[in-house]
């Protein structure tokens, strides 16, 4: 495109993904290369990038936009701000998981930030979101999750094998996953449910999108089963802000302002078919990004920053809030086969037991931030908490001198909260897209959280004395403090540590709490959006994704946000055929 201000008439649909999560330095494909399904299935579609050709340039979404942008019968336009996966080797193979979570480059798959809490944590900015850097695990929500949702109970059995059918594999067992699957039934989290999507108290083998072979199957490829003649997709095209006409009784979403990867703007319009919309799936940061840069948000705070106001709404960025994980280091005898989350233990009081191993062994992740299991890292404890940054951590990850040798040889058995009470907020720092925006989880927040994790704790304690941890771990007889203490230097946050955080299991949980990239909220249903995910008091826009939900689905939600994607989907082509509410 020659002009600064490009335009672009887009036939029914626009729908907007500039996703979540994920990590790794992504190759943009050479144009023309074939986007295929998971499987084999579907047809082609084509990718380009977006500062290229600017009149439909085929390439993906997240989580949700990934398979909603497959399953519209009309003309539709992927915005996408990151690159495609593909030909990417750390994104696609489990062994590299790691290498592509230290990627903290400008043009890496994923966007770095650190929330006001002093948690290290990501946003994805790469076609098939979240999917694409996340640990793989595939599980549903419960039926009563579903119920509270209000959504269509029939549609959403059908959607979640939709999915599952494209990109869905059962795992080949780990050593270190066998372990904890039996350790949890000698430690009483039972009974064992076998291999299931199903949420199930007790403990589990969930699904994965590695398949056997190690390699990653991700949303982006639910793209395949779209028809290549009505989908289009831009790469490296991150919106800047949302298009009005407010010369009627309210405003009505009419296009999008975007930048391509060289920084020139364009502009791209909706026709003027009454079911054309703008269906935003940014993502839980995104989202309401999205709608205060463009005008929809506290007054006061829009007001602030010069952002002319289009709706004043105070619960936009409202209610953000993050699953707390805190992990445990166990040393082993030898070297641990790599694994990622497969065995799941579902705790009846609220927390979750997972583990992970294998990650801190090979010579390419030493000098890596793992985020998620930083057994490298060590904690930044000689280092001032004013002087914590995510430069203070790679160099300390440089001079790691000081970290016991266990750090090295181990896995880890993880423990996360599920739905925490605790609640945030998200804030503009910057009028610039391309920024983080300040975002406050207020972990531990709520004292029932806080209880949670310690319950969570002492099942791992528990699972830890188990006969099968016990042909696993070193022969030194660690006591609880020993593993605290391994434990607090290998996880990694900007929060100042306490000297009781091996004797109190509270200031254990407040002090090395991390994330697992599961943060929600900030555009909930009934006070952003109504039930249809339409944004209240605007027309022709809608929000599907993580943002929408008020706590997340399932031990792990990537599979529930990729349902809703074909949910939402095959719900908005319904309501233009005519069919009845709620069908």
């Amino acid at each position: 495109m020659a002009s600064r201000k490009g335009e672009l008439l887009v036939k029914i649909l626009l729908l907007l993904c500039i996703f979540r999560p994920s990590q790794g330095r992504v190759p943009v494909p050479e144009e023309g290369e074939q986007l295929r399904g998971g499987r084999g299935r579907g047809r082609g579609v084509r990718l380009h990038r977006g500062g290229r050709r600017h009149g439909g340039l085929p390439v993906g979404g997240d989580a949700v936009g990934s398979g909603s942008g497959s399953g519209w019968g009309k003309r539709v336009l992927v915005l996408e701000r990151g690159g495609a996966p593909y030909g990417n080797r750390n994104v696609s193979y489990l062994r590299n998981f790691h290498i592509s979570l230290a990627d903290t480059s400008p043009d890496s798959p994923s966007q770095a930030f650190v929330s006001t809490d002093g948690v290290i944590n990501a946003r994805a900015r790469v076609l098939g979101g979240g999917t694409c850097i996340n640990a793989g695990f595939y599980t549903r929500a419960s039926p009563s999750y579903v119920e509270a949702a209000g959504w269509d109970g029939k549609l959403v059995n059908e959607s979640y094998p939709w999915v599952e059918d494209r990109i869905v594999h059962w795992p080949k067992i780990a050593p270190w996953q066998a372990a904890l699957k039996d350790g949890l039934l000698e430690a009483g989290v039972s009974p064992f449910n076998g291999y299931t999507f199903d949420h199930l108290y007790g403990t589990k083998v969930g699904g994965t999108i590695f398949d056997d072979t190690g390699f990653r199957h991700t949303a982006a490829d639910l793209l395949a089963a779209g028809n290549p003649n009505n989908l289009r997709v831009l790469l490296h095209a991150t919106v800047q802000k949302l298009i009005f006409d407010t010369t009627g009784p309210r405003p009505k979403a009419v296009g999008v302002e975007f930048n391509d990867e060289k920084g020139e703007t364009h502009r791209a319009f909706l026709n003027q078919d009454k079911d054309s919309e703008i269906i935003l799936s940014a993502g839980a940061l995104g989202s309401p990004q999205l709608l205060l840069l463009s005008g929809i948000g506290p007054k006061e705070d829009l007001e602030k920053l010069n952002i002319s106001v289009i709706l004043d709404n105070p619960h936009v960025g409202k209610g953000m809030s993050d699953n707390p994980m805190n992990t445990i280091f166990i040393p082993t005898k030898k070297p641990m086969e790599q694994s990622l989350i497969q065995t799941v233990g579902i705790t009846k009081f609220g927390s979750f037991i997972e583990a992970s191993s294998g990650f801190s062994q090979s010579a390419d992740s030493i000098h890596c931030h793992h985020g998620i299991m930083s057994a490298e890292i060590g904690q930044l404890s000689t280092v001032p908490p004013k002087q914590r940054t995510l430069e203070a951590a790679r160099k300390y990850a440089q001079n790691k001198q000081s970290l016991p040798r266990e750090a090295f040889q181990g896995g880890f058995i993880l423990e996360k909260i599920d739905g925490p009470l605790s609640r945030g907020e998200l804030r503009l720092a910057s009028r610039d897209a391309s920024a983080n925006p300040s975002v406050t989880f207020n972990y531990f927040g709520d004292p029932h959280d806080l209880r949670r994790c310690v319950l969570g704790i002492r099942t791992i304690e528990r699972v830890v004395r188990t006969r099968q941890f016990a042909a696993l771990a070193t022969d030194m007889d660690y006591s609880r403090e020993a593993l605290l203490n391994i434990s607090v230097r290998a996880n990694v946050n900007l929060i100042p540590k306490h000297t009781n955080d091996t004797s109190s299991l509270e200031q254990f949980c407040r002090d090395t709490v991390v994330t697992i990239w599961h943060y929600h909220g900030g555009c909930h249903v009934g006070k952003v959006v109504d039930r249809r995910h339409r944004v209240i008091g605007v027309d022709r826009l809608r929000i599907v994704d993580g943002s929408t939900l008020a706590s997340s689905p399932g031990t792990n939600p990537q599979a529930t946000v990729m349902m809703m994607g074909r949910y939402m989907g095959v719900k908005i082509v319904r309501e233009r055929q005519g069919w009845p509410a709620g069908a």
